[in-house]
């Protein structure tokens, strides 16, 4: 596990971050939220993780990183989901983002962990769906799946909900 901050957090480049929802360092800056991010990847989620990262870390976020460090076509995304899936449940890391090749593969092994609630998500709504509603705390994206900017959309709309978790129904769905 690797921790990373941000040292040039006053000169952030957002220009990727384009869209519906706020920049992530506005909102990290307004205090609405103030999360230690932990990513998790094999190499099918690697390029991904790499690319969310780097744009996580620019806004200001504290970055857990789960690994993998470098891309190995032989690892396996269960060495590297189950750790970030327990850190998450034991509050180590207040989020995360598991991401194989399908994101299949790394939700069916997050949700292994009592207490982690992950999901698969691929568009916008559910992505603050699963928060609002579910309270999902992994966000789980297959690298060969999506890309890179549609990552990043889901992102931005799965981390500022994270504060309005669980009401209604979702009280119901915390292990």
């Amino acid at each position: 596990m690797t921790v990373a901050t941000n040292a040039s957090r006053d000169q952030p480049d957002n220009s990727n971050w384009g869209g519906r929802y706020e920049s992530l360092t506005s909102i990290a800056e307004k205090g609405i939220i103030a999360m230690r991010v932990g990513p998790a990847a094999d190499h099918g989620g690697f390029a991904l993780k790499q690319a969310l990262t780097e744009q996580l870390q620019t806004a200001g976020y504290v970055i857990v990183d789960f690994g993998a460090f470098q891309l190995d076509s032989g690892d396996d995304y269960p060495d590297f989901v189950i750790p970030l899936a327990q850190a998450v449940a034991e509050g180590t890391v207040d989020r995360g983002l598991a991401l194989c090749g399908s994101g299949v593969g790394a939700s069916v092994a997050a949700n292994k962990v009592a207490g982690v609630r992950a999901a698969l998500i691929h568009d916008i709504f559910s992505a603050h769906q699963g928060v609002e509603d579910d309270d999902m705390n992994i966000l789980c994206l297959g690298g060969k799946v999506i890309g890179a900017s549609l990552a990043i959309e889901l992102v931005k709309a799965f981390w500022p909900r994270a504060s309005v978790a669980c009401r209604g129904i979702a009280a119901g769905c915390r292990k």
